[in-house]
Formats: structure tokens, sequence, C-alpha cells
């Protein structure tokens, strides 16, 4: 789906950004684009989200709420998202009233599992292998990916959810009516570490990308990440060009974190792709002269993208439910930086909040063992 970027006119400091989306994600693009003089304005189906605590005006409505879009279509003037999952007719209709990036076109893919493989596939990138699942039919996928498999709803699926693991037919049968009848089957792959790379490309074609973490998952949610990724560097040099070669191929205006599985034998393989700001990229708020945060904006508004070189090693710890409660950041270590999400409810396994631990560079990569 690749064709040719057509440069716009930068979006001037004063206006607005929408953005669709309340969460945590939002809330940081928001404090992102305040020092670039740009204010938000969301439209998040939730009365007290964080994002609505630092916006300028906040349309609390579904996604799919005509006059809603309506109303953010009035009040901005570039329109990004926060999460991919939003009905994609929602942002078409956005589209044809205001500059929108990422585009449904994006949103395509990356909403679906199954084009997302594809699409790494023909990029010339290595993925598991995969079969779609359709109604059932589990013939494609007992001659292409065999077991142990999982099988993944095409949509709508993150942090585990919409998934199944399956060791023979009779499981993968159930599995199947448990999860509907669109489906991905994937192999089961050995691995050794989980890596992503975030990369933003402009209107004008302008690529950088930040460089390659490593992941740490506790019941598949991100519990720690690692940057640099204590690999060798030419593996986090592979991950980056990969996630570059993904933008391009999207005719991507905005951010694309993409996440890898890195097998025994060193090779890289295409997990996941989003087109927004992610969790693996919270650490360059402190460690980056760029933010993936300010970046968006850049990206999205027209202007020349930012420096994404690391200053620094850097560690980013998920506060998950409770464990935010109370948490304060010592005043003797300055090292340390505290970012609490504005969530009224802790439940368990919810992001609450983050840690970044700023270190002296190299001091990950002295952790790699080769």
């Amino acid at each position: 789906m690749t064709s040719a970027s057509q440069p716009v006119e930068p979006v001037p400091p004063g206006s607005v950004i929408g953005i669709l989306g309340g969460g945590q994600l939002g809330r940081m693009i928001a404090l992102a684009a305040a020092p670039l003089g740009y204010r938000c304005a969301v439209l998040t189906p939730e009365a007290d989200s964080p994002a609505s605590q630092v916006a300028w005006q906040t349309i609390v409505a579904p996604y799919d709420d005509a006059a809603a879009l309506d109303r953010l279509a009035d009040l901005s003037d570039v329109v990004t998202l926060e999460f991919e999952n939003v009905p994609a007719a929602a942002v078409a209709a956005l589209a044809a009233r205001v500059r929108t990036a990422p585009d449904e076109r994006v949103l395509a893919v990356t909403q679906d599992r199954l084009k997302e493989k594809t699409l790494a596939r023909e990029a010339g990138l290595s993925t598991v292998a995969f079969a779609a699942v359709e109604r059932g039919d589990l013939s494609v996928m007992l001659d292409t990916v065999g077991f142990p498999a999982i099988l993944k709803t095409r949509r709508m699926g993150y942090d585990g959810k919409g998934q199944r693991r399956v060791a023979n037919l009779d499981e993968a049968d159930r599995a199947c009516r448990d999860l509907g009848d669109s489906l991905i089957a994937e192999a089961v792959c050995r691995f050794d570490k989980e890596l992503s790379a975030i990369v933003a490309r402009s209107s004008a074609g302008e690529v950088r990308a930040f460089d390659a973490v490593e992941n740490e998952h506790e019941n598949h949610i991100l519990r720690t990440t690692y940057a640099p990724a204590r690999v060798a560097g030419s593996v986090r040099q592979a991950a980056q060009a990969a996630a570059c070669r993904l933008a391009e191929r999207l005719s991507l205006v905005g951010l694309l974190a993409v996440e890898f599985f890195l097998s025994p034998e060193g090779g890289l393989l295409v997990n996941e792709m989003a087109p927004r700001p992610h969790n693996s990229g919270h650490w360059t708020i402190e460690a980056c002269p760029t933010s993936q945060f300010e970046q968006l904006v850049r990206a999205i508004c027209g202007l020349p993208l930012g420096d994404t070189g690391r200053r620094h090693d850097a560690t980013m710890t998920n506060l998950l439910g409770a464990e935010a409660e109370g948490r304060t950041v010592p005043a003797a270590d300055p090292a340390v930086h505290l970012h609490l999400y504005g969530k009224a409810e802790a439940r368990p396994g919810r992001k609450m909040g983050h840690v970044t631990r700023l270190l002296p560079p190299g001091s990950i990569a002295a952790e790699r063992s080769d």
C-alpha cells in the first residue's frame, strides 16, 4: 500500500490537536503538545479520563457518535489517536473533514493481525508461520502451522486478550467456538527476548527511529522495558530498519511501534505493530532529546522531526493496580522519574503509572551476555 508522500502545510502553534482516546497515551500527547504551543481536544467515552485532566476540551461520547465526531472535527486542525482499536468508520468520517493521522488505510492493516503479518512478509520481513481460520475451518492451519499453536482474534486484541494456546484439534475446535469466526492461527515459537522499536514518519517522508528496546512481560502485560535492548548492536539496528521499512510500506504519518521476537538463532520475527505511542517508548520522555509523544506531534503537524538519540540508558517499569498508591519519588534520587496517570480506580493489572530510572550510557549494554 506504499504511495508517494505528499508534504502538507505545517499546522502552526496555537492550533488544536484532536485526540481519539482519553487514556494515559492521550494524556502524555497533550502534555507534549503544550510546550510546542498546541492545545488538545479529546474524544473519549470516559467522563474523567487521564487525558481530560490536561486537555483543553473534552467531548464525552462513544467513538461512533456522529455528532461528537463533527464536534471534534470543528475544534481540531489535525486529529490523531492514542489507540488503534477505534472504529475505522469514525476515522474515515473525521478524515473527510480534517487532516487525520494515521488515516483509515493504516488502521485497516494495524487493526487486523492477519493483515499485519501479511504486510510484514510482503516487506521482506520474517514472522512466525500463520494462517487464517474462518468459521472454524482448520484445514489451512493444519497444513501450515500445526500444533502447538496460538489462535487469536484478528481484531481487538491487546495485553494477551482474545487468544488461546491450543495443543490439539479438540482444543482448537473449542477455541474457535469461544473466540469467534474470524481468527488467525500462529505457530508457537521459541524466543530468547521480546524487543520493540518505534519509528516516526512525517508527511514529507522524513523518518527517524528510536533505539530498540527489550521488554519483559508478566501475565501478557508489559512490566519492564530496558533501553537499549540487551542484545548486539546489529540486532538493534535490524529492528530499527525493519520498523522504518514497515512505516514506509504503510505510507504512515505519525508513529509506528513494532514488536519482535528474537529467536535463539538471532533472527527477528515481527509480532505486532501499533500506529501510535507505545508503552515501551515511555523511557524516551527523559532519556531522549525528543520523546515519542513530542515526535508524534511533530510528525502529524508537519514539523521537522526531532533528535531520537539516546542520552542515557534507562529502565521503565509499569505500576500496575495498587502499586501506584502513595507512590512518591525521593528528592535525593533525581535519576528516578514518576508518572501517575490520574486513573480513579486501581484494578489488578491496570496500568496506573510508570517509573523511569536513568542510568549512565553503557550501563545496560554491559549487562548483555553474548
